[in-house]
């Protein structure tokens, strides 16, 4: 049977769509937890192999929000799921720490969304961890966020390549 470790629709620290609250919920809790999937394969990579980043819907009196998951199948490796587990699970407190920038601000209960799209937020990631000219990075941190997002969004790191005028 699948393990589900829920972990939360955006990191600790920030602000998130309340349901019930925030104007066109569903689809501002929807890109939060995309963006949150985006944010903690920057930091951690991609799932090992039997291991999934999923959106979790949760139902609630007021209707259903969604929450990040890593689902951990029957047919996983649990040497490397554990360790992918206990790397994530704890999440993280802002996006900062993925070297991203918010993708929904708040005033007061209004979002104000900064990024039409997954890709949109994978670009801004990259461009905010990118190595300076000569390849050294401003944060040892930046290099493997770089890295990651990279091998895990190939089409937006190619995309990104050319936008600077890089090979891919």
């Amino acid at each position: 049977m699948p393990i589900t470790i829920d972990l939360g629709g955006a990191p600790a620290n920030e602000d998130c769509a309340q349901l019930g609250h925030t104007p066109d919920f569903a689809a501002i809790n929807r890109l939060e937890v995309d963006a949150y999937r985006v944010a903690l394969i920057g930091l951690f990579g991609t799932p090992p192999e039997g291991c999934a980043l999923t959106a979790q819907p949760n139902h609630h009196d007021f209707g259903t929000y969604t929450t990040l998951a890593l689902v951990i199948g029957d047919d996983a490796d649990l040497g490397p799921a554990r360790a992918y587990a206990e790397a994530v699970e704890d999440g993280i407190g802002s996006w900062l720490e993925a070297g991203m920038a918010p993708p929904v601000t708040y005033d007061d209960a209004e979002a104000v969304c900064h990024k039409a799209s997954i890709a949109d937020v994978v670009l801004g990631a990259l461009q905010t961890t990118r190595p300076d000219a000569r390849g050294n990075f401003p944060l040892p941190a930046f290099a493997a966020i770089h890295r990651n997002l990279s091998a895990a969004y190939p089409d937006e790191a190619a995309r990104f390549a050319a936008l600077i005028g890089e090979p891919a």
